[in-house]
Formats: structure tokens, C-alpha cells, sequence
């Protein structure tokens, strides 16, 4: 019994031809990492400040496969024969020789792809993604040389991507790419209308921790518009997963933390942050010097809003705060504690005028601040000795705020 095989190989330039071969071409993917710079900007108290520079690197990733499509169109059984000897013979060297022809013709039009090819990322970073590539670009092509300069259709094209890709190195490469480009307000509107948040916003759950620190980033820069702000707020409560189950000053806790001072900015998601204060205070113990001013950040954003000072002042807070008002510690970390302590306080003090019958635990940040007066205002003395007029304001407004507790 002699079974042959009839079939139609198709090259996905379009071209096709027939024989009694099967070939099958390898799939081709490269990747050729960059070294590019992408802006991660910073939160400030009350009002955002000025972003800072973090090294990353630009991905190019081959996306079109050179390929060869087989398909089975025929099945073709007989016994053998003298003469179907013949005829057998003639068939396995026309075989052979198909076999032959169409490799040649995979291999032609395989060179011919990979010089004209370009993928959608190389086009965007104006690289190249071949290692021995000698085909220059065609200089009629407008090939954006930085992330300010991608267009629409580049970002619609990376989202896919990142939509689709489960390798993890294309992932963080890509989200570092839509981080650059969030930088720019240009783009904000443009990624928000692409879905782009949804798609970014649902890598929060991956187990990597770059993958996570490259989200809450990209998510970080999206979130200086307030529009976008009002679809991050979804996930929330994924983001403070990550800040307070990711390791203590670790790049994921910190990437989180920048994110949620700029969603602070304003009242409006203040009541989603509420039951994580204790978290936050309790993240003081332990935290060095970056990770204190960013929850400090955090905390003065919250306490500018007189509606959350309750839940402020009922959270169990560690005594660690309480070493955050000594002349010895880190300038910006002093400013911050003491800020946040007269705004509490000012809030505290307007509040009491109609409610006086407050019951705050032992443990809480109120028992902890403002029950012992007289320790407070020695604790607070001292810094008016500091020559800095900005600490100096902050002791004052405690001061005058807490006598009239």
C-alpha cells in the first residue's frame, strides 16, 4: 500500500505553490533589548512635583513570521504494481524533487521577507531588529526616534502586544515603552481611549515583580491626568496589595506608593483609602528614608481633607511616629510629619466645636499624637531652635492648633 501526500504550501508573502512535500518553516523571534531612559515623575503634598529620571531599555520584538503553511488536500491510496512500480518511482522522485524546489523557494522568499521586514516595535524605536541586517529603512519612512514622538497607531499596536504576549521579557519591555510615552501628556488621552489602562491595569496580578513595578510605573505616569485617574481607581485595592505584600522599600512597594501619593491629589478616592491607614502607619516602622517620605506624601495628601480626619485619628498607629519629630532626622521626612500633625490637628480642633463626645482606642493615632499635651508641645519645642523657617511654620501651626484640644 503506497499513501501519498498532496500538498499546497503557501508563504505568507502570498505566494504559493503545489507539490508532493511537506515543509514547514521555523518561526522567527527576536529580540534585541536597548538601552533607553523613561520618565517616572514623582508625587508631591497637595501638588505634583517634578518627575525623575529611571534607566530602562526600549524592546524589539519580531512579529511577523516568516512561515510555511501546509494544508492537506488530498489523500491519494492504491496498490503497487509493475507498472504502478514505474509510476511509484517517477512519484518519489518528483518528490524528492518537490521537496527540493519548495525549500529553495522558502528560503528565496525568506531572505526577501527578513530584508523587507520591520516589526511594529523596530518601527517604533527606529532599531534594528536583525542582528546581521545590512537593508537600510527606507528613508521615506517616518520612524519616531523617541517615545514622545510615537503615534496612535504605535501605541494601538504595543497594547496588542501586551494584550496577547505572555512572555515576560517582551511584557516588561513593552510596559517600559508605554511608561515613556505616558510621560508625555500627548498621550494620556490617546492610551486612555485605546483601553489602554484596562490592559495595563491587569498585569497588577502578575507574579513578576518587574512586570508589577513596570505596571504600577506606566499606571503612575497615566495617572497625572485626572480622566484616566477616574479608570485607575478600579484598582486600587490591587495596588495597595501590591504595596503591602511586595518586600519593604522594594522597587514594587515604592513604584506603588508613587502612584497612589498622585491619586491623592485630590478628595475624590480618599474614601477607597481609608481602611489602609493603618497599613500606611504601620509601614513607618521599618521603611527607610524613601519609602517614610513617600507614605508621608500619602498621609499630608489625606489630612488636607477634613472628611478623612476621623479615620486618621481612629487608626492604630505605631509608636514609631512619634520618632518622627526629632531634629536629628531627615529634613523632608521632619517637614512632612510635622505638616501632616497640624493638619490633623487644625482639622481635630475645628471638628470638636460641634462633636465632643469622640472615643479614640489606646492604640490610635489620636491617643498616640494629642491625648498627653504636655508631651507633645516638648516634643515640638525644641524644633523651633532648628534655622529653617519651613519647620519652624509647621511647629508653630502644631502648636497653636493642639492648645486648643
Amino acid at each position: 500500500m503506497l499513501t501519498l501526500y498532496y500538498i499546497h504550501c503557501e508563504h505568507n508573502t502570498g505566494c504559493s505553490a503545489n507539490y508532493t512535500a511537506t515543509v514547514c518553516a521555523p518561526h522567527v523571534h527576536r529580540i534585541s533589548p536597548e538601552p533607553f531612559y523613561h520618565v517616572l515623575p514623582g508625587g508631591g503634598d497637595r501638588f505634583r512635583s517634578a518627575g525623575h529620571m529611571t534607566h530602562g531599555r526600549m524592546v524589539d520584538a519580531e512579529l511577523r513570521h516568516a512561515q510555511a503553511r501546509m494544508v492537506v488536500c488530498e489523500v491519494r491510496e492504491g496498490n503497487m504494481s509493475p507498472i504502478g512500480g514505474a509510476t511509484a518511482a517517477r512519484s518519489l522522485l518528483a518528490l524528492a524533487l518537490g521537496t527540493g524546489v519548495c525549500y529553495c523557494v522558502y528560503k528565496v522568499l525568506s531572505t526577501r521577507g527578513k530584508q523587507r521586514r520591520a516589526s511594529i516595535l523596530d518601527r517604533v524605536v527606529g532599531m534594528s531588529v536583525l542582528a546581521q541586517r545590512r537593508t537600510p529603512e527606507p528613508p521615506t519612512e517616518n520612524i519616531p526616534k523617541s517615545a514622545g514622538d510615537l503615534e496612535p497607531h504605535h501605541l494601538k499596536s504595543l497594547l496588542q502586544i501586551l494584550s496577547t504576549n505572555s512572555d515576560s521579557s517582551a511584557q516588561e519591555q513593552i510596559l517600559t515603552t508605554l511608561c515613556n510615552a505616558a510621560a508625555f501628556s500627548v498621550n494620556h488621552d490617546i492610551i486612555r481611549n485605546l483601553d489602554g489602562i484596562r490592559i495595563i491595569g491587569a498585569l497588577l496580578s502578575h507574579t513578576d515583580t518587574k512586570i508589577k513595578a513596570g505596571t504600577l510605573n506606566a499606571l503612575n505616569n497615566l495617572s497625572m491626568n485626572l480622566q484616566n485617574q477616574e479608570q485607575i481607581q478600579a484598582f486600587i485595592n490591587e495596588i495597595f496589595k501590591d504595596i503591602l505584600e511586595s518586600e519593604l522599600n522594594s522597587e514594587v512597594q515604592l513604584a506603588g506608593l508613587r502612584l497612589v501619593i498622585n491619586m491623592s491629589v485630590t478628595n475624590n478616592y480618599h474614601e477607597k483609602m481609608a481602611d489602609y491607614i493603618p497599613n500606611l502607619l504601620n509601614l513607618m516602622d521599618g521603611g527607610d528614608t524613601t519609602t517614610k517620605i513617600y507614605l508621608l506624601k500619602v498621609l499630608v495628601n489625606l489630612s488636607a481633607n477634613p472628611l478623612m480626619t476621623s479615620s486618621l485619628l481612629t487608626s492604630k498607629a505605631p509608636s514609631a511616629v512619634t520618632f518622627l519629630f526629632d531634629s536629628s532626622i531627615n529634613r523632608d521626612i521632619l517637614i512632612r510629619a510635622l505638616t501632616f500633625a497640624a493638619n490633623v490637628s487644625e482639622n481635630l480642633g475645628r471638628q470638636q466645636q460641634w462633636n465632643r463626645n469622640c472615643n479614640y482606642k489606646e492604640d490610635s493615632l489620636y491617643a498616640l499624637l494629642f491625648k498627653d499635651q504636655a508631651s507633645l508641645q516638648s516634643n515640638l519645642a525644641p524644633l523651633l531652635l532648628i534655622p529653617d523657617l519651613e519647620i519652624k511654620q509647621q511647629v508653630s501651626r502644631c502648636l497653636r492648633s493642639s492648645e486648643r484640644l
